[in-house]
């Protein structure tokens, strides 16, 4: 049954169908590869700023464990307080790319940021980044993944480009992240594919066509990864995690950026 929120956005309808369980002290969400599976392999996807009070997170591991067969697992890296809470940020974001946003907002964005100063703190990428390495690393212990995969969505398609160096992950995909410069973009060494959205004051045109120059520019030399990049029309920041479904643009990218996923862990993870 759909929610009242699902033709504003944000929340995906449907339950989640997996479970909660504990490694290391961390909380996660994990959905089981379906029964007859015989992957060997294993997803991680990486939240965006809502982290698992947010129920997508749970709906797209869902979806992901059994179009991969495999298991997906959701760690809590906000130890159950994340920055934001799931309508922080209504009316402040732009729905379709080139909607004005009134000044207001702004207002409203900077005073929003201001009393929420010491949850980002608390959970800035260094804090954050070694709970889910650790994480990461009991898991693949445990279950003797043969390839892990990780997605990530926002705050956590950044962390996804910053984990891509640790020798944790063997591929990743990337969906509207945030801070992305050019020289973390250098860090990387895996595979990656990049889903990305039209209008993004997060990752701006001029930001994202640095990130596939500096991996462009790798070409032929011994540090090159495969990649990819992929735009959807119509699309704004969120539109792969948080999507206005009634929208068909808005559809449409989030439906591409599920099979550009799955497409990519496909080839990458077999």
């Amino acid at each position: 049954m759909s929610c009242p929120q699902c033709s504003q956005g944000f929340i995906l309808p449907g339950e989640p169908e997996g479970e909660i369980t504990n490694v290391t002290s961390i909380n996660a969400y994990l959905h089981r590869a379906p029964e007859g599976s015989t992957s060997t392999r294993a997803v991680f996807l990486f939240t965006d700023i809502f982290g698992l009070q947010l129920k997508n997170s749970k709906i797209l591991a869902d979806t992901f464990s059994k179009r991969l067969g495999c298991d997906v697992w959701v760690p809590d890296f906000f130890a159950g307080s994340p920055p934001l809470g799931i309508y922080d940020l209504e009316g402040i974001m732009p729905r379709k790319p080139g909607q004005t946003i009134p000044f207001f907002s702004y207002l409203k964005f900077a005073w929003l940021f201001l009393r929420r100063a010491f949850g980002f703190y608390r959970n800035r990428p260094a804090v954050v980044d070694a709970r889910v390495k650790s994480f990461i690393t009991k898991v693949k212990e445990d279950k003797k993944y043969s390839k892990v995969g990780a997605v990530g969505y926002c705050f956590g398609g950044s962390m996804c480009v910053r984990l891509s160096s640790k020798h944790l992950l063997d591929s990743i995909v990337i969906a509207h992240p945030g801070a992305c410069p050019p020289e973390l973009v250098q860090t990387i060494q895996i595979p990656s594919s990049w889903a990305c959205a039209e209008d993004d004051m997060s990752f701006k045109p001029q930001v994202r066509q640095a990130a596939e120059a500096v991996l462009a520019g790798r070409k032929g030399k011994p540090n090159f990864t495969e990649y990819e990049f992929k735009d959807y029309k119509g699309t704004v920041h969120g539109f792969a995690s948080r999507p206005h479904l009634e929208d068909a643009e808005a559809k449409a990218g989030f439906d591409g950026a599920l099979d550009q996923t799955v497409a990519w862990f496909e080839k990458t993870l077999s």
